[in-house]
């Protein structure tokens, strides 16, 4: 999910915008977000299993996250607006607050659900064809569990939010290691095979490549973008042949 997040997500976004990135999510957010997948393969080498203290780490490592993002926020929220975030401010439509959180809510129960017609439906072509669980997870489910982030994305892309366009996609990426897997460690150790660790250390090397993109002009390209997709579709290849055997 996290490598789909961001080589297929990012990388459609680009298609649409250049993916402008700000110096915060350069310097901070960024970086977090690979410490976070060098921490998973780390926890997950030793003794190939996050246990509950791995679990309450990540948790812990999560709650200071959002603390720290509450933080930023307010503090973005009480600083003086510059002329030009004025002018930005009044080409947008104000909504009621009320209208807003139905459409926050509704949007979230057609993606929840939208989300799981497509996973339960591809999981069980897959599993009608013999295709390992490891392999429906890191293809179908993936997919499935990544819709949010790709339809959110393109359309904070298409009406020109590029910071909260990766912005989710980097935020997504921190919660499913920090949260998900702190709070199903927790729960019942999970178990780390081999492959899983090669596919985070893929995913360690491919966030370096996108933070070289992003740290060249402050911006993704066009062009970084078909590349970043095109990375995805190798990495595909890969995990299909590996998962049915052929290498």
């Amino acid at each position: 999910s996290n490598i789909f997040n961001l080589m297929v997500v990012c990388g459609v976004c680009t298609l649409f915008v250049p993916l402008a990135v700000s110096v915060d999510t350069l310097k901070k957010e960024f970086p977090f977000s690979i410490i976070c997948a060098v921490l998973l393969v780390i926890f997950g080498k030793f003794g190939m299993i996050l246990g509950r203290a791995d679990g309450i780490i990540f948790l812990v490592l999560f709650a200071a996250y959002l603390g720290w993002m509450i933080k930023s926020a307010l503090s973005a929220r009480n600083s003086a607006l510059s002329k030009e975030a004025e002018e930005a401010d009044e080409q947008i439509k104000i909504l009621p607050v009320w209208q807003c959180i139905i459409y926050i809510i509704g949007g979230a129960v057609a993606i929840k659900f939208g989300g799981d017609f497509v996973v339960n439906g591809a999981s069980t072509i897959a599993s009608s064809l013999g295709f390992s669980q490891n392999l429906i997870g890191l293809t179908i489910v993936a997919l499935g569990t990544s819709l949010p982030e790709l339809v959110t994305s393109i359309v904070a892309a298409k009406k020109d939010e590029v910071d909260m366009a990766l912005g989710n996609v980097i935020g997504s990426n921190i919660f499913n290691i920090l949260l998900i897997l702190g709070v199903s460690a927790f729960i019942h150790p999970i178990p780390v095979i081999t492959e899983s660790l090669y596919d985070t250390v893929i995913l360690i090397g491919l966030s370096i490549i996108i933070y070289i993109f992003a740290a060249t002009g402050d911006k993704i390209e066009r062009k970084e973008g078909i590349a970043m997709i095109g990375a995805y579709i190798l990495y595909m290849i890969y995990a299909v042949s590996r998962g049915m055997g052929w290498i």
